[in-house]
């Protein structure tokens, strides 16, 4: 039987994973993603059906989360350290993982408007670990200082934060991200990607080793698991995402 391909989106999926499952860092038990997030969402279950005890929390869905009185409880959540892992993007984002999610041009960005702040820079300081995802990157978005920030990478000594940015994914590669330097450093490119193409496509500066290894694919039982168990938790919040995705001919071609 003809296996489809993988996908771009089954292998940043399958990449959150392994990071959200880091062995360096403390274990996720609560996770919580945002509206419009189904990588993220998809990354978050695919943990969870490897045997993790992962919480998930599907914050724009009644049936996907445990609150009954929407992000409020959520913020009292983190205040209370109770979340160990959320997923922030932005309109762009620059190499100390400072955030804009208001806008370009002068205050309050109108020239180009963004979605809009809501609560990542509460949840940025109070969440230990926070995973940047992003799928465009292009200069206009991994830029060299955001123009407006609405939620800061790294702070001054004596400010209290729980956590910063672990990693950005992208859909070119991934950075990990050093607060203590405020600095990004790239770990792994993805198929079809070099390090020529990706330092043109970025605006901020990073570190970079001499050799820089390929983003793996995920493996025979990551895309079982995606494309079986995953793809069932994900239908009804994210049903185009998983027609487009997972609803495929074995040659690739989305299913009729």
């Amino acid at each position: 039987m003809t296996v489809p391909p993988v996908l771009p989106e089954e292998r940043l999926a399958a990449t959150l994973a392994r990071l959200i499952l880091d062995p360096s860092l403390p274990p996720v038990r609560h996770a919580a993603v945002g509206a419009a997030s189904p990588i993220p969402a998809a990354a978050c279950w695919l943990a969870a059906k490897q045997g993790h005890p992962i919480r998930l929390s599907l914050l724009h869905r009644r049936r996907g989360n445990p609150f009954t009185e929407g992000s409020r409880e959520l913020f009292d959540l983190a205040g209370q350290g109770r979340i160990d892992l959320f997923f922030l993007g932005g309109g762009q984002i620059d190499g100390q993982a400072n955030l804009n999610l208001i806008g370009t041009g002068d205050w309050p960005g109108t020239t180009v408007r963004f979605p809009g702040s809501f609560g990542s820079a509460y949840l940025y300081f109070m969440v230990p670990r926070t995973l940047l995802f992003r799928e465009e990157h292009s200069p206009r978005v991994l830029v060299p200082r955001v123009e407006h920030v609405s939620a800061p990478g790294v702070s001054e000594p004596g400010v209290f934060r729980r956590g910063t940015a672990q990693a950005l994914v992208t859909g070119r590669c991934v950075f990990r991200f050093d607060a203590a330097r405020g600095r990004f450093a790239l770990v792994s490119l993805h198929p079809g990607e070099t390090v020529e193409s990706v330092r043109a496509a970025t605006g901020f500066d990073y570190d970079e080793p001499a050799q820089v290894p390929r983003t793996p694919d995920p493996t025979p039982e990551e895309l079982a698991l995606l494309r079986g168990p995953v793809a069932a938790e994900l239908r009804e919040t994210y049903p185009a995402f998983c027609a487009r995705i997972f609803d495929r001919t074995p040659e690739g071609v989305p299913a009729a």
